[in-house]
């Protein structure tokens, strides 16, 4: 049985532990990759889970003029494989919709992906349908090897639909992450099989089990308030920083972001704008070991996702999970696939994301009644250790894949 190459955007990323825990899920259960990523790494630190994953990477040139050689050859070869002219036909058909360098920047890294595979790659197999699938599209084509995808979030939701239809026709088999996500994409699919529900899930073992905090509310001690995301638009941190503004000047609590991201100094001029830049602390970010730690030491978890100008939202983020399991009460915004984890009023509180007030409100109650945070945070804990484990989802993965290799013998 040979290996499959699994093709990402950047590896390994601070922000995509469920893509590392997902490889190394299935390395445990027999399936040998090779991680390919179109960019090299750009944050400062790792995960100690990326040490654990035993398969080699291969980057392919991140830009064409950077490594011409390697792309004059990646060309050469292409042009001598059987599916090289469906590929580049495919190629020029996208280009009439999308002239960007992007498109190009694909196309030329296929050539070099296909140059530079393994012999003992049979599939390749991708994470999201935007450019990275654009890749292994192409170089599917070009050598004929079987192809299959996990979408997520922003991928889905920020490509056109022409675009969707094609690559899900194209596509062996594909998976996401949400229900909402999988009832999008079952009905641009060829057939609704095409297209399988699968939760990236937690492996529960490496976060902590519920934690017992300080009954703090508000008047002595400050609560501890946390949130765990990229700065960037969709994530609504601008709206949590006025919705923080809009609490009681008396009212006693702090907030500390763990994330890097673009926004961060808007973000941070606008909280010393509104008088409270000094109860807010902006850690950028960090390894796995400290935001579980940060966990620990929260008394409540907010994230203000909203959909942002340019269609991208979130699907299901993990770490609304990961703070779940530690007990930590959840406030987020009724957006995507958040109320498939969160049940208002029972397992979290859930409101609308254009509704600012509503937010501050949330804000207040929970801060001063530190026993409906235990209530929450307890029935949280147990939702998400009862249903939402990673381990059945790689089992599912493990299989299908070697299903699909079974069928190719």
């Amino acid at each position: 049985m040979g290996r499959i190459a699994i093709v990402v955007k950047g590896y390994p990323r601070l922000s995509e532990t469920f893509i590392a825990q997902e490889i190394l899920g299935l390395e445990r259960r027999g399936v040998e990759s090779l991680i390919v990523s179109l960019r090299h790494p750009t944050d400062l630190t790792h995960h100690d889970l990326h040490d654990q994953i035993s398969a080699d990477v291969l980057y392919l040139p991140e830009y064409l003029k950077d490594d011409p050689a390697r792309v004059r050859a990646g060309r050469r070869h292409a042009e001598t494989l059987a599916g090289y002219a469906e590929a580049e036909r495919a190629y020029r058909a996208d280009l009439e919709r999308d002239r960007s360098a992007s498109r190009h920047r694909r196309f030329g890294q296929a050539c070099v992906l296909a140059n530079e595979l393994p012999a003992d790659i049979d599939r390749l197999h991708v994470h999201y349908l935007h450019t990275p699938a654009s890749v292994v599209r192409y170089t599917a084509k070009m050598t004929g090897l079987p192809w299959s995808f996990s979408a997520h979030a922003k991928d889905i939701w920020t490509t056109p639909e022409w675009e969707l239809r094609e690559k899900l026709a194209d596509a062996d088999w594909g998976v996401t992450c949400t229900a909402t996500n999988t009832d999008y994409l079952r009905s641009l699919a060829p057939t609704p099989d095409r297209v399988d529900l699968v939760y990236h899930g937690l492996e529960l073992s490496r976060f902590p089990a519920e934690e017992t905090r300080p009954a703090r509310d508000g008047s002595g001690d400050p609560v501890r308030i946390l949130s765990v995301c990229r700065a960037v638009e969709k994530k609504g941190l601008d709206r949590l920083i006025r919705a923080l503004a809009k609490l009681p000047k008396t009212l006693a609590w702090r907030f500390d972001h763990i994330g890097a991201g673009p926004l961060t100094g808007k973000l941070q001029a606008l909280a010393d704008r509104l008088g409270i830049g000094e109860r807010i602390a902006f850690h950028g970010a960090k390894s796995r070991d400290d935001v579980v730690a940060a966990y620990r030491e929260a008394d409540l978890f907010v994230l203000a996702s909203r959909v942002a100008r340019s269609g991208d939202r979130d699907g299901l983020p993990n770490v609304l999970m990961e703070a779940a399991s530690s007990g930590l009460a959840l406030l987020a915004t009724d957006v995507s696939a958040i109320p498939e984890l969160i049940r208002d009023g029972t397992t979290g509180v859930l409101v609308d994301p254009d509704d600012a007030a509503g937010l501050a409100d949330a804000l207040h109650t929970l801060v001063t009644d530190p026993a409906l945070r235990v209530r929450l945070g307890h029935a949280a804990a147990a939702d998400v250790r009862e249903r939402f484990s990673s381990e059945p989802g790689f089992d599912w993965l493990a299989n299908r894949f070697a299903a699909k290799r079974r069928q190719a013998a």
